[in-house]
């Protein structure tokens, strides 16, 4: 099994910066795409910033400038620095990632999700 543990989400006021972080644990053969979605009340889940294993990155428009996703492959792990945070980024943030147990299964898998809360 794999799991992802987040951490670093928490209250900031607007223009205030803050650092996710998610680590990937178990039985990993390779861990393909990482990324990062949210969700905020009453809307769909969206992605935020994905980054492949070669270091290829994707970012939302809306967060195009302000965000930054990173990854340790080493460590298996995705890492998203959030600056210049605007009220409308509240929401809980999940780590996702793309995760082969073996040579020939490879799974979706998704972290517990932290909330992040950007007072005006």
């Amino acid at each position: 099994q794999v799991q992802l543990v987040e951490s670093g989400g928490g209250l900031v006021q607007a223009g205030g910066s803050l650092r996710l972080s998610c680590a990937a644990s178990g039985s990993i053969f390779s861990v393909n795409t990482m990324g990062w979605y949210r969700q905020a009340p009453g809307k769909q889940r969206e992605l935020v910033a994905a980054v492949s294993s070669g270091g290829t990155t994707t970012y939302a428009d809306s967060v195009k400038g302000r965000f930054t996703i990173s990854r340790d492959n080493a460590k298996n792990t995705v890492y998203l620095q959030m600056n210049s945070l605007k009220p409308e980024d509240t929401a809980v943030y999940y780590c996702h990632a793309i995760v082969a147990t073996s040579i020939i299964i490879r799974n979706n898998y998704w972290g517990q999700g932290t909330q992040v809360t950007v007072s005006s």
